[in-house]
Parts: C-alpha cells; sequence; structure tokens
C-alpha cells in the first residue's frame, strides 16, 4: 500500500491545473446564449448589454487559458483575440447547419427549435468552437468541450476534424468522428455513423488516419467508414449497416442487403 500511495503522490504532485468541468460549461453556455437568444436565459435589451456579455465571455475563457498557460504557444491574450476575431466565421457557418438541418428534417417547426433542442445542432455548435481554439494549438480544451458534447448528445466529433458548411446530423447517437475526417459542404450523417481509423498504432498520430467526404453525400444510420485513404465521392449514398474500407466513386449508391426472412411464428 505505501508504495501505491507513493506512486499516487508523485501522480498528484505532476497532476495538469485543468479547469474544472463547471468552468468550462460556463463558458460554452454563455458563448451559445450569446449567438443565439433560443439558449438566453435573460432578455437582451441593449447592445451594451450584450457588449457585458461578451466581456464576461471572454474573461471566462482567460480563466480557463490560464489553467493551461505553460502549455499554449501564445499568449492567452492572443488567443482571446483570435478566437473572438473569429467568431463571426463561427456564428454564419452555425447558422448555415442550423439552416440544413430545419430544411432537411420534416419534423422541425422552426430554426429556433432546431437551434435549442437538437442534439445535433449543439454537438456541431461546440465542435465548431473547439475546432477554432484546435487551430490555435489551444491544448485539452478544446477535447474537453467535444467530450462536453459527447456526454450531452452521444455524438463524439474530434476537435481536430475538418467539416463544411451545411452540415447535417440527425437524432445522431452514436456518431463518432475522428480527427483527421474531412467533410464537405452539404453532408448529412445519421445516428450510430463512424468515420474512423483502420489502425489505432501510435505511430501513425501525424498521418491521415479518417476517411473524407466529398460534398452533398448523405450517411444513413449504422454505416461504418474507415481508413485516412478512403475517400466516398461527391453526390453519394451510403447506406445502413455497411462496411466500408476503400474509396467510393461519385454518384454512387453503397447498401448493404440482408436476407431477410418471415415465417409463420407456429
Amino acid at each position: 500500500m505505501q508504495n501505491l500511495l507513493t506512486k499516487l503522490f508523485k501522480a498528484h504532485s505532476h497532476k495538469k491545473a485543468l479547469p474544472a468541468p463547471q468552468l468550462v460549461e460556463a463558458f460554452v453556455e454563455t458563448l451559445l446564449a450569446i449567438l443565439f437568444p433560443a439558449y438566453s436565459v435573460k432578455k437582451i435589451v441593449s447592445k451594451e448589454q450584450l457588449e457585458e456579455e461578451v466581456d464576461r465571455n471572454k474573461k471566462e475563457l482567460e480563466v480557463l487559458l490560464l489553467h493551461i498557460e505553460a502549455d499554449l504557444t501564445l499568449l492567452p491574450s492572443e488567443i482571446i483575440n483570435q478566437f473572438y476575431d473569429e467568431l463571426p466565421v463561427i456564428y454564419d457557418l452555425l447558422l448555415k447547419d442550423a439552416d440544413a438541418l430545419e430544411k432537411g428534417d420534416p419534423a422541425a417547426r422552426g430554426v429556433e427549435e432546431v437551434m435549442r433542442s437538437y442534439p445535433g445542432f449543439y454537438a456541431i455548435s461546440i465542435y465548431r468552437i473547439a475546432n477554432t481554439l484546435f487551430k490555435l494549438n489551444v491544448s485539452f480544451i478544446p477535447r474537453i468541450f467535444t467530450e462536453l458534447a459527447h456526454s450531452k448528445t452521444g455524438i463524439d466529433i474530434h476537435p481536430g476534424a475538418t467539416i463544411g458548411e451545411y452540415f447535417f446530423i440527425d437524432h445522431g447517437t452514436g456518431i463518432v468522428i475522428g480527427e483527421t475526417t474531412l467533410i464537405g459542404n452539404h453532408v448529412k450523417i445519421y445516428q450510430g455513423v463512424t468515420l474512423g481509423a483502420l489502425s489505432v498504432k501510435k505511430e501513425m498520430a501525424e498521418t491521415k488516419r479518417h476517411p473524407t467526404i466529398e460534398d452533398g453525400v448523405v450517411i444513413y444510420a449504422g454505416a461504418t467508414i474507415l481508413g485516412g485513404n478512403t475517400i466516398i465521392g461527391k453526390d453519394s449514398i451510403i447506406g445502413g449497416n455497411t462496411w466500408i474500407t476503400e474509396s467510393i466513386d461519385a454518384n454512387s449508391m453503397v447498401y448493404h442487403q440482408p436476407e431477410l426472412i418471415i415465417k409463420n411464428k407456429n
């Protein structure tokens, strides 16, 4: 037991001071409330009040960054400035994502419903925030963001993935999108889809391990697409429960056709 305590004490002594989960969630929820009134619990009555909310959100991000300052390649102030300079881009992308969801789902009753209640939109929002910080070489925090979305929605998107405009996730539970995945514009993905790697060897960390999904592709529930050299061509349809490890030409339809047997139960 003493040997274990010694090892544990050493581990605690070298523990990185990562931000508490409630601080991470507070930043994300504040930012979403700033961007989308549907998320806000308070009514913004003036531009000055909105500016105050942005300033408060900047301070929340600063607190997160100060926890990992030793691992940053830029000063926290530089990261904050560059992140908020990118906020208009994030906002425009998310409006397009919401539009894709609202137009693509017959059950949607409006964009506000999509923004506030659709797990796909929440996961995409957190991904786009995390991805912007990921590209600024911020460690730990982007992954904590996407794991927050994962825990709430069942949708696991690595912050390093590259995702284009008008991204559509319907239902979403069980979706996995790996770090080096490239997704084009107007792509639709349904629940249980995996965009993963054929190999998880550590020495492949710097190589492209996950597939490329070109513009206009639809991937139905339960499909698994693996490999860094696998390209799903433009405007293809990938049927449910398919397993793909090689490239598919543009305008293809791929489906799994199991045998269905129906008998009288007697």
